[in-house]
């Protein structure tokens, strides 16, 4: 197929090369590069000023990346069944960068980007996606701020009766109505761009654990969405593998995808977080750099950061 797969949608032409996105379905202006996403503007819409960040946060970072955040969580509180796995939580996200929540097993960083996406709401607090209260949203309106935000299972989570391609084609098909061709065309770019491209017609069993999580990125991706929620990226590979999906997410960080990445790998955290958090007994106990938590005196964040684990 040519780079150019004309259509229309809305009495609108667009093609793949210029607008994944029919400018009828999403306003921002649209570009796939050869290998890789790209979005001509990746900056966030305008919110209300109400839930804007605070003016001296408002600038850009020592790095160059906009301060304008993408996430935040105010003083959010969860319980179950009266144990709380959330207490007081406060987490900010800039737009453009990687955020890593660490913490051992059970303490609350998945129920954390649950909240995120919106599957859970808290008992108590706010949480805030490029300004949307995410945590008060429903129908409809919670179901497009989804759409901005992809999730990138432990598991990959891959239906095991389609193929890859098919898997990846999935949000497309359910939240579009562009002509297959397209739909096919996006993705195989999608899964091109993490190493699979001669993977579309295989079955997910046919897949190693490391190609699993890289077509489930791909699905993740699917929509170009702003914000990409990882869980345990690097459970169950080895260190290359392990690697290679750091890669990966590093390279969508710099295209401007905002990263949450929960895991317990702490050189992975290193190498892709911009900063990380440390969540014990429901609670922020470290936040800043890594270099920031090496300085730390807490004996569980000294411990965690001196482990070389893959997690």
């Amino acid at each position: 197929m040519t780079d150019r797969a004309h259509g229309a949608h809305g009495g609108v032409e667009y093609d793949v090369s210029t607008s994944p996105r029919p400018p009828a379905l999403f306003p921002s202006l649209w570009r796939v590069s050869p290998g890789l996403w790209r979005r001509r503007d990746k900056a966030p819409p305008a919110t209300d000023r109400t839930l804007a960040p605070d003016e001296s946060n408002v600038g850009r970072t020592s790095s160059g990346l906009p301060s304008e955040m993408a996430i935040r969580l105010e003083q959010v509180t969860k319980s179950f069944a009266g144990r709380t796995v959330l207490d007081n939580v406060t987490i900010d996200v800039r737009s453009g960068t990687a955020f890593c929540l660490l913490g051992r097993s059970g303490t609350g960083k998945s129920v954390t980007l649950k909240h995120i996406v919106g599957l859970l709401k808290p008992d108590a607090g706010r949480v805030l996606v490029h300004g949307a209260e995410v945590s008060s949203l429903t129908g409809r309106d919670l179901a497009n701020v989804r759409k901005r935000m992809g999730f990138l299972f432990q598991s990959a989570a891959l239906f095991d009766s389609i193929t890859v391609g098919e898997n990846v084609a999935f949000p497309l098909r359910r939240h579009t109505d562009w002509p297959d061709h397209l739909i096919r065309e996006i993705a195989a770019r999608r899964l091109a761009a993490v190493g699979l491209e001669r993977d579309y017609h295989k079955m997910p069993s046919e897949l190693s654990g490391g190609m699993r999580k890289r077509a489930g990125l791909a699905r993740a991706m699917a929509l170009d969405p702003d914000i990409l929620l990882v869980d345990e990226p690097s459970a169950g590979l080895d260190p290359i593998t392990s690697a290679e999906i750091d890669d990966l997410l590093l390279t969508l960080k710099q295209e401007g995808t905002t990263i949450v990445v929960v895991t317990h790998n702490i050189p992975s955290a290193r190498h892709v977080g911009d900063e990380l958090a440390m969540l014990h007994e429901g609670r922020i106990i470290a936040q800043g750099t890594a270099v920031d938590l090496d300085r730390s005196e807490h004996p569980l964040v000294r411990a965690f950061m001196r482990s070389e684990g893959a997690g």
